[in-house]
């Protein structure tokens, strides 16, 4: 690659790494909430079909997101989700769902951090408006197993 063709940010590999471990979470995710979409039954699932669809589309873009900023960086984005969690009842689809969106949250966190201070305020801005949805889809997560 030519010096005038080479991104302007220079990611350490610490941080290209992490963005990789947030596309495994996103696909992952997305896969999870999908398939819990499809299974879910009961009178209850009613209530949260729909929702379950809607966040996985949106985990889905978040991977693209990401994906595209680390390809930016000099990185390649990794085709592997982490390990899935279906479950099987409402509750524990909750249950498992909340789990990630808590982990989500702090990984997003040390993304902010550590991009800040390598100068990258673009992936810097990219976490945090990704950190307001996860943090969205915990609060739906959590708010519906108050009701299971």
């Amino acid at each position: 690659m030519s010096e005038s063709l080479k991104p302007v940010t220079q990611a350490s590999e610490e941080l290209k790494s992490l963005l990789n471990a947030a596309i495994a979470r996103e696909i992952q995710v997305s896969i999870q909430y999908m398939w819990q979409h499809v299974q879910v039954m009961g009178v209850k699932a009613y209530a949260v079909r729909d929702e379950f669809k809607r966040i996985a589309v949106e985990e889905m873009k978040h991977a693209e997101t990401i994906a595209e900023r680390l390809w930016y960086l000099g990185g390649t984005p990794t085709t592997k989700p982490a390990e899935i969690k279906v479950g099987s009842s409402l509750k524990e689809f909750l249950e498992f769902d909340a789990r990630a969106e808590v982990e989500a949250v702090e990984m997003y966190r040390k993304i902010v951090a550590l991009a800040t201070e390598e100068g990258d305020v673009t992936t810097a801005h990219l976490f945090r408006e990704i950190l307001e949805d996860e943090e969205e889809h915990h609060d739906i997560f959590t708010t519906m197993l108050e009701e299971v």
